[in-house]
């Protein structure tokens, strides 16, 4: 591994198991043979919240132990609010969860792998890396 660590999004893994945009699935497979992965309990949530079975979910939190879950930290749900309110002075509403897993992923050094355009505007106002 090169020690590179990525937080890989909800969007990302939902293409990914479907299958449907086979160049997410070749980057996503190279991420995952070079890099640590990183994946916030939020993000698995979010995953199950989607599935249509209970075999789906039982497939989502089995494939997940391979990774690094990260939990919040003390102030991250307060510096995602900030986060949202400072994108809102300039104009952009951003979804809090979005904002949240900007904190997180700056919190544990992490690029994003995201296929939400959402995350060009967070970076704008926090210093995040997207991969």
């Amino acid at each position: 591994m090169s020690g590179d660590r990525v937080l890989v999004d909800t969007s990302v893994w939902i293409e990914y198991f479907r299958d449907t945009n086979h160049e997410v699935g070749l980057k996503l497979d190279n991420i995952l043979n070079k890099s640590e992965i990183y994946v916030p309990e939020v993000v698995i949530a979010e995953l199950i919240q989607g599935a249509k079975s209970e075999k789906e979910i039982s497939f989502i939190e089995q494939t997940f132990k391979a990774f690094y879950i990260i939990e919040h930290k003390k102030d991250t749900w307060p510096r995602a609010g900030r986060l949202a309110f400072r994108l809102k002075k300039k104009g952009y509403t951003i979804h809090l969860i979005d904002c949240y897993i900007a904190v997180i992923a700056k919190a544990y050094r992490c690029k994003i792998f995201t296929l939400n355009r959402h995350f060009k505007k967070i970076k704008q106002a926090e210093n995040i890396s997207l991969n």
